[in-house]
């Protein structure tokens, strides 16, 4: 599983990248905008903050492109913001009383596992990548613990969390994916 370690933040692209066509490109785990991403949901959990994770968020313009369901607007605002948003508190809970010392360590995407999904096989009317199995590692209170990213979709060579914690799930609650440590 190719690892990574966080970089610092990069300027956003001046241009909504989901109002552009998709593309066959496979992400790249060591991508600078990728891992500025990851380093936005990371500030988000560590601040208890879920807007400043929204960069590594799915792009809801591309999110329109690529649902084939009604009211896929209504869908992204309400269930995958929803879920993201109560994913973000349950990460920093996580985290504990020293949240604000935690040191995120690094990234895991096992990009080899990544699969290109044809239209029609999860209510898509385009194809992206998706993969399982992400994980986010970081130290805190001195011990070194990870959670996972349920799945990860790609638009244009990027990859973007659009399911944080478990999907589908009985109800609205904040879930953490998988924390090991």
């Amino acid at each position: 599983m190719p690892s990574s370690s966080p970089s610092s933040p990069s300027s956003s692209p001046s241009v909504d990248p989901g109002t552009l066509p998709q593309t066959k490109v496979l992400p790249t785990p060591t991508d600078p905008q990728f891992l500025s991403g990851v380093n936005a949901l990371w500030q988000g959990i560590v601040d208890d903050n879920p807007q400043e994770a929204m960069p590594f968020f799915f792009p809801e313009s591309a999110y329109l492109q690529v649902k084939a369901i009604a009211n896929p607007a209504s869908d992204y605002k309400n269930r995958l913001i929803g879920f993201y948003t109560l994913d973000v508190h349950a990460a920093h809970r996580l985290l504990g009383a020293d949240a604000k010392n935690a040191k995120l360590v690094g990234v895991s995407v096992p990009a080899d596992q990544a699969q290109w999904i044809l239209p029609g096989g999860e209510q898509n009317k385009l194809s992206y990548y998706r993969v399982y199995g992400s994980r986010l590692t970081y130290t805190v209170g001195g011990r070194t613990k990870s959670f996972g990213l349920f799945s990860l979709i790609s638009w244009r060579g990027q990859w973007y969390v659009v399911h944080f914690g478990p999907n589908p799930r009985p109800k609205p609650v904040g879930t953490v994916y998988q924390p090991r440590g």
